[in-house]
């Protein structure tokens, strides 16, 4: 769906759809504001070497979602990582965890979702898991499920909305 706002889904599929509704933790980031697609999960912990491999394949109409369980400790996502998801055509990143390069991101045309900064960069073990559930800001997030972003807020639906 191209053209939405999550106020506008609500209104529209709240009564009809077993939408989930994030609750308000993430920050926006990048010139993108709005995004959506279907679901990839990666589930890790201070280290983004698997986040990396699978932004290198191609996220056309997909958004990935990425479990940093809540760290504050360094950033799990950055601008170099950032590039990589436009030039694979990424629809947008949402981190729960830390991000770094706020600002070169910000000039980016990219949708990502974040708890905060923080300027460590994170190990490169390579260790996690990639779509399985997770969940975070009240949200199951399950691969193939989808997921609208806006300045409003995150929803999440089991089916595309149209």
């Amino acid at each position: 769906m191209d053209n939405f706002t999550t106020a506008d889904l609500c209104d529209r599929f709240a009564s009809s759809v077993n939408l989930q509704i994030a609750e308000p933790q993430l920050k926006t980031y990048g010139a993108k504001h709005s995004f959506s697609g279907a679901i990839t999960t990666i589930k890790v912990f201070e280290n983004n070497a698997m986040v990396k491999t699978v932004l290198q394949e191609s996220g056309t109409g997909r958004v990935m979602v990425i479990d940093g369980g809540g760290s504050h400790r360094c950033a799990l996502f950055g601008a170099d990582l950032a590039k990589i998801a436009l030039d694979n055509n990424w629809q947008g990143i949402v981190v729960y965890g830390c991000i770094r390069d706020a600002d070169a991101i910000n000039q980016l045309p990219i949708g990502l979702r974040a708890l905060h900064t923080h300027p460590l960069i994170s190990n490169k073990s390579g260790l996690g898991d990639r779509d399985q559930l997770i969940t975070f800001a009240g949200v199951n997030f399950k691969k193939d499920h989808f997921l609208y972003a806006d300045n409003d807020g995150i929803i999440v639906s089991e089916t595309l909305l149209r």
